[in-house]
């Protein structure tokens, strides 16, 4: 109990020197407390991302928000994607009120053009000892007033294809931005937005899912290769490990990134020993294809990968499932000659061994 409350302070203790830290950098830069500019400084201290910390670091003092909006949404960070959406709705908005008027403006020529006809009409019927001249004049407004309408209609035409246009760049906006939002930046992978819903969809009918297994996969010393090599050689061996995810599955199933140096997989129609089999291969794959070396060009040797198993025939919701391929993945863990490990109620009990 000692330990875990020590590890709680420790966490919540490192949030806090981390908020401290995000806050002080834009009172710096004087820039607005908004929650997406927090995301965007919080990235940018503490991410990955080495060009997104160089852009925020270079801003002068007073940024304008469209700034960075700009940089958050180069760098589609979350809160600024919902941006797009945000002002997509304003734009549909904006658009429909004018072609509503524009329309109005249309109808009304129309009413105008209706009610003169209907004047003349009545004329004529009443008035039939009206001159040439007289009628000459009468036909002249109504072709003056019949021009008036088409173009009041061609008007309103432009507008509502202008309109249409404009909304179907805004929809076309709104799907990149939320397709962002499910994609991991640095890989191109989905992210771990993207894992969650993909794992909730497995239990919306209500009825358990079967046959389909979750992998969970962890870099083995990763956090070292950041500390040696820094961050940016960290992010081409993150970047060569996802191709090398990627050709490691088939087209239906899916693979996300979900932490710094963790992986998920989702197998639909398997059991245990596929599962392991596939487990092998990924691992195989990333032993002998991610190699990186040191700085004078040598060699250093193949990063390992320590895998989790869990299936889902008696897992009772996503968030079970997610729990037994961490305990799987931290038993693998202990033991580098064994780095996958399948979960079972003793896996529990041979992490803590």
């Amino acid at each position: 109990m000692g330990h875990r409350n020590e590890g709680t302070a420790s966490a919540e203790n490192e949030a806090t020197d981390r908020l401290q830290r995000v806050t002080q950098a834009m009172a710096r830069l004087k820039v607005d407390a908004l929650p997406r500019n927090y995301e965007l400084f919080h990235e940018a201290l503490f991410g990955h991302d080495p060009a997104l910390a160089r852009d925020v670091t270079s801003l002068a003092p007073n940024p304008p928000q469209h700034v960075l909006d700009r940089i958050g949404l180069a760098y589609r960070l979350t809160g600024h994607c919902g941006l797009i959406e945000e002002k997509s709705c304003v734009e549909a908005a904006r658009v429909l009120s004018g072609a509503a008027e524009e329309m109005s403006a249309a109808i009304r020529e129309k009413q105008a053009f209706v009610s003169a006809m209907e004047t003349l009409l009545r004329a004529i019927r009443e008035d039939r000892d009206r001159g040439v001249e007289d009628l000459l004049a009468d036909v002249d407004f109504l072709q003056s007033s019949a021009a008036e309408l088409l173009r009041s209609e061609s008007r309103a035409e432009q507008a509502l294809k202008a309109g249409l246009d404009r909304l179907d760049t805004a929809e076309r906006a709104t799907r990149a931005a939320k397709a962002a939002i499910l994609r991991d930046r640095l890989t191109g992978l989905p992210n771990r937005i993207a894992f969650a819903n993909r794992l909730e969809s497995l239990y919306e009918s209500g009825a358990l899912p079967r046959g389909t297994a979750l992998l969970i996969a962890d870099i083995d010393g990763f956090a070292a290769v950041n500390r040696d090599y820094g961050t940016e050689a960290g992010n081409r061996i993150l970047k060569r490990l996802a191709a090398i995810l990627r050709k490691s599955i088939k087209k239906n199933d899916f693979v996300a990134r979900i932490g710094a140096d963790e992986f998920a997989f989702l197998f639909a129609d398997v059991d245990d020993a596929a599962a392991r089999t596939i487990a092998g291969r990924i691992h195989d794959s990333v032993e002998n294809g991610l190699v990186f070396a040191t700085a004078d060009g040598e060699d250093n040797g193949a990063l390992g990968l320590s895998i989790g198993i869990a299936l889902s025939d008696d897992a009772e919701s996503a968030q079970h499932l997610t729990a037994r391929a961490e305990q799987a993945l931290a038993a693998a863990k202990v033991d580098p000659r064994a780095p996958i490990a399948c979960f079972a109620p003793g896996v529990a009990g041979r992490r803590a061994a």
